[in-house]
């Protein structure tokens, strides 16, 4: 598998396929590294990087829009998931991080109808529950529609970083499902205590919901 060095952004982020994210540049080295993708239309490497260290799948990613420009050289850009990739080796040389990376490709392990019908079935009753009607449905012909969905609802980032590196599209709609449905019985039990104790009828308390559980985003 071929192998190119990519500037790395690392961050306690994780960015999705297709996923559009703003972000705040006010580094020098990464003011640099946005700098020069713009200059020469091209793309680096975000990467979660936490309290336990810097992961080695991430997600290139391109600069489809500068929001804002400060006087003291900051920058808000609108940036775009595209490709997944395994970091090799990391490189020096710069004053921002760099590495050589190779792409990260599905396994082939279609989903069937069935796995495509369920995720958007519950992906749609979590949209109702939430009331968020601003939410647009993918594509459900999507060959990542698994990405698609996930980029439309708010993971916290070890959630997002576990689905980034599954390599079977079957198995992250399963996945997704599966963290919808807990998503929508979570909530629908929130809003039942809420309607309960408003007209002062006594409840139990709700079990907590897992952590990093989804909600859709706008």
């Amino acid at each position: 598998m071929a192998s190119e060095e990519l500037g790395l952004f690392p961050l306690k982020v994780v960015l999705f396929p297709t996923e559009r994210i703003p972000l705040h540049i006010f580094e020098p080295r990464y003011k640099e590294l946005i700098g020069e993708c713009l200059a020469e239309e091209r793309e680096f490497g975000l990467v979660l990087a936490d309290e336990d260290g810097r992961r080695e799948v991430g997600t290139r990613a391109g600069v489809v829009e500068v929001l804002q420009v400060f006087e003291d050289g900051r920058l808000n850009v609108l940036v775009e998931g595209r490709e997944r990739f395994r970091i090799v080796d990391e490189t020096d040389g710069r004053i921002y991080r760099t590495a050589t990376i190779e792409s990260v490709e599905d396994d082939h392990d279609p989903p069937s109808s069935d796995d495509v019908d369920r995720a958007l079935e519950v992906f749609g009753r979590l949209v109702e529950v939430t009331e968020s009607d601003e939410v647009q449905q993918p594509d459900p012909q999507s060959a990542i529609l698994s990405f698609e969905l996930a980029a439309r609802v708010e993971f916290g980032p070890e959630l997002k970083q576990e689905l980034l590196e599954l390599r079977s599209e079957r198995e992250r709609l399963l996945r997704l499902a599966e963290l919808f449905e807990v998503a929508v019985q979570g909530l629908k039990l929130e809003k039942d205590v809420r309607e309960r104790a408003s007209g002062n009828g006594k409840v139990e308390r709700p079990p907590q919901l897992p952590p990093e559980s989804p909600e859709p985003t706008s």
